[in-house]
């Protein structure tokens, strides 16, 4: 199977969403109804891919046409209640359950950083949750540090993640 990576384009809305629902809804089961309710809105939320194709660097993973994979890498300067200002950040990491196992999330995930160490950024940053087993090991294969719990989110335990970055590959 061949897979093409891409930068994310604004005509790629509807599939990013699609996959969003996709690749989050593997974890429907770890969540209450209700919290999965909220998630679900969240991601078929029609600002959300629109705002994040326009404020940040958008990396796609594609086969046959299809969106399989997709991550997000946020300039420092657009703080959260999470990220701080001087921190860019990574969101969104996600991969259609049917291409798991095939590195589309670790590839997508360097791609961010690689980006990161392109424009100079010191600090890249993440959160992920208890319930995202493989996304936790790939980030901490990485070298990503848990720095803190964070407040729960859909009734689950989330955490801070960081990366100081140098400007080598990894």
């Amino acid at each position: 199977m061949e897979f093409l990576y891409r930068d994310g384009a604004l005509y790629d809305e509807k599939q990013l969403k699609h996959l969003a629902l996709l690749s989050y809804g593997q974890f429907k089961n770890a969540l209450t109804g209700e919290n999965w309710e909220k998630l679900s809105t969240h991601l078929a939320n029609d600002n959300l891919f629109s705002g994040l194709l326009r404020s940040s660097k958008s990396f796609v993973c594609e086969t046959n046409g299809e969106l399989v994979g997709m991550a997000f890498h946020v300039p420092k300067g657009n703080p959260t209640e999470i990220f701080h200002k001087e921190w860019s950040y990574i969101r969104m990491v996600g991969v259609h359950p049917n291409f798991a196992g095939n590195g589309i999330g670790r590839k997508l995930t360097k791609q961010c950083m690689d980006f990161a160490r392109r424009t100079d950024e010191k600090i890249i940053a993440l959160h992920t949750s208890e319930f995202m087993t493989a996304a936790r090991y790939i980030y901490e294969s990485l070298g990503f540090k848990q720095n803190k719990e964070i407040e729960k989110r859909y009734g689950k335990r989330y955490w801070l993640y960081l990366l100081e970055l140098t400007h080598k590959s990894v």
